[in-house]
């Protein structure tokens, strides 16, 4: 019996094969009533890198509809991303008032 022509899928290939087709992961900003505009727009400058019309429409998007996608890419970035706006801590301006950090949450996103 000749076993030379039959493939066998080592550990590391199987490792491989999955991570290049995880699932994109989104972070999505919600609705948040007591952090300003002027907060969260930042908070999308800095970590996201957006310009200004960009973090804008996100923010309002988030006002409007309760949610807005604000980036999307690999499960690490996501948790990269969502650690960073967290880290950011809350309104300064708007503490006194019960001013949370942002919330944020990741979602796998259809590929």
């Amino acid at each position: 019996m000749n076993h030379g022509d039959t493939a066998v899928a080592t550990p590391e290939a199987d490792v491989e094969t999955r991570s290049r087709r995880q699932p994109p992961y989104g972070v999505i900003l919600h609705n948040d009533d007591i952090n300003t505009f002027h907060f969260v727009i930042e908070t999308l400058r800095k970590v996201f890198g957006y310009e200004m019309e960009k973090c804008i429409l996100l923010t309002l998007e988030a006002h409007e509809t309760g949610r807005s996608l604000v980036w999307c890419g690999t499960l690490e970035g996501a948790e990269l991303k969502r650690e960073q706006v967290l880290s950011r801590g809350a309104d300064p301006e708007m503490k006194g008032q019960g001013a949370l950090p942002l919330r944020v949450t990741l979602e796998e996103m259809p590929q």
